[in-house]
């Protein structure tokens, strides 16, 4: 029979809470690079308020769990999904905004295309335009190597 697991009291509520905040914190940076990537400007403002929210849950996380530790109780129960999350949210956040950087005038010129693309076929050439330009560019950087 295995030795019984001894039981680590609870965490103080401060440490729950901080770590609740890591979890919704690392949620809002998910949520929020969903909801900005329909517009280009406001998806670059986003993509950094994204990320610094990333930042903070993962922060947030490791610090409560690091407090339960010292003083001797269990791990708080959400800190571990905050940094999870914070952890997506920071690769994501990131990533959106290098293919910012590397493709701005390609996304720029198409959103600008969609915009004022009314049937199907402006709609499709649109996107024909965005992938001929990005494949160009892909192919540039591959070479320049």
């Amino acid at each position: 029979m295995p030795p019984a697991r001894r039981q680590l009291p609870p965490p103080d509520p401060a440490v729950r809470q901080q770590a609740l905040a890591a979890l919704t914190m690392g949620a809002l940076s998910l949520v929020g690079l969903m909801l900005g990537l329909g517009n280009l400007r406001r998806g670059v403002y986003v993509a950094v308020l994204t990320l610094l929210f990333a930042v903070a849950a993962i922060w947030l996380g490791v610090t409560a769990s690091k407090k339960a530790r010292r003083s001797g109780t269990a791990r708080p129960r959400w800190a571990a999904g905050g940094v999870v999350l914070g952890g997506l949210g920071l690769a994501f956040s990131a990533l959106w905004l290098l293919v910012l950087a590397a493709f701005w005038p390609q996304l720029n010129a198409y959103y600008t295309c969609m915009s004022g693309a009314n049937t199907v076929a402006a709609q499709q050439a649109c996107h024909t335009q965005f992938t001929n330009s990005v494949s160009g560019e892909i192919s540039v950087l591959q070479n320049g190597k």
